[in-house]
């Protein structure tokens, strides 16, 4: 089979290559999964480029990379029920602690990590529904329902974010979401109630005045460390904030003052290592929302395994719009 692989850290045109490969074997409670799209996303940059804190070299001596992907299953394993071959399925984890990732023609996973994908959806969409679609549901609906409460989505533009503001006005929430101005028109279409500018100087008060002053109940966070300050205003006593990134700012200070007297919660989600029970309830949340068509997805940027570098330095590049996408078969 073909697969992408790298050996060393570097610039994707450097160190991202194409080669053949033994197809893998299945071993018990296994599915063998021939990948249809792999899904590129900036932790699989971060990755090969070196750049993951406390990393000083490759986990593994070849790596074939990226966690997401869709694909059909081929084969089972032992224990794994045969009516599974033919399935539609979409991925995650495909490469988090392993060396074998979706970037290739074929992959072999633990069953549960190939979950069904509802007919309704194509399989370019399903292949982001590992990391940003499980990270939107995650900090969404973390601490359960958010039908009647106020959310507000930072970067509401952005991979998790877009996703995010569906999902949470689909679970009832009145949705204040922030971005930039390229992304007003796409976050409004998401469904959001207010729209609001990320850089305004007057933010806290702007998200004040949309709330009639009583503030937030959950906060979805994509920079932590720069928006801390803010949000210490915004949120009510009580709330929230689901954060999933801060790279302005890995080392926030925590104004533990303002926060204290709030009762502020900080919950951090890393999707890669959510316990199985929650990760399945992410996963009931994501196909309930896509089968009542409150789910809608941008037209991804798809690339063909030779050209994965240029997908990478898509990521990398920022400032797109849809899912960047290797396709893997024909």
């Amino acid at each position: 089979m073909k697969a992408v692989v790298w050996r060393a850290f570097g610039p994707a045109a450097d160190v991202l290559s194409v080669e053949e490969m033994v197809r893998p074997d299945i071993g018990a409670g296994e599915v063998l999964v021939r990948v249809a799209f792999s899904g590129v996303n900036p932790s699989d940059c971060k990755a090969r480029g070196g750049a993951r804190p406390g990393v000083t070299k490759p986990p593994f001596e070849m790596i074939v990379p990226h966690s997401d992907g869709a694909g059909v299953v081929e084969a089972v394993g032992q224990g794994v029920d045969a009516s599974r071959v033919g399935e539609r399925v979409w991925l995650w984890n495909g490469q988090w602690q392993r060396a074998f990732g979706t970037c290739a023609e074929y992959v072999v996973l633990p069953a549960e990590q190939a979950v069904a994908l509802p007919e309704t959806v194509s399989l370019e969409d399903g292949a982001v529904l590992g990391i940003p679609g499980l990270t939107a549901a995650q900090t969404v609906f973390g601490a359960g329902d958010v039908a009647g409460k106020t959310v507000l989505v930072s970067g509401g533009g952005g991979s998790v974010g877009y996703l995010a503001v569906q999902l949470a006005v689909w679970g009832g929430a009145r949705v204040i979401a922030t971005c930039g101005a390229r992304d007003v028109a796409r976050v409004k279409a998401a469904g959001a109630d207010v729209i609001l500018d990320y850089a305004s100087a007057n933010l806290a008060s702007e998200i004040l005045t949309a709330t009639d002053g009583a503030g937030v109940d959950r906060a979805i966070e994509v920079e932590l460390g720069p928006n801390l300050p803010m949000l210490c205003e915004v949120m009510k006593p009580l709330g929230t904030i689901a954060a999933y990134g801060s790279a302005k700012e890995m080392t926030p200070q925590m104004p533990f003052g303002p926060m204290l007297f709030k009762a502020l919660k900080v919950d951090i989600t890393l999707i890669y290592i959510l316990p199985l029970d929650e990760r399945l309830r992410a996963v009931a949340k994501l196909h309930e929302a896509l089968s009542a068509g409150a789910l809608r997805f941008e037209p991804p940027h798809v690339f063909a395994l030779e050209e994965v570098a240029k997908a990478h330095e898509m990521v990398e590049a920022g400032g797109r719009t849809g899912a960047v996408l290797v396709k893997a078969t024909a």
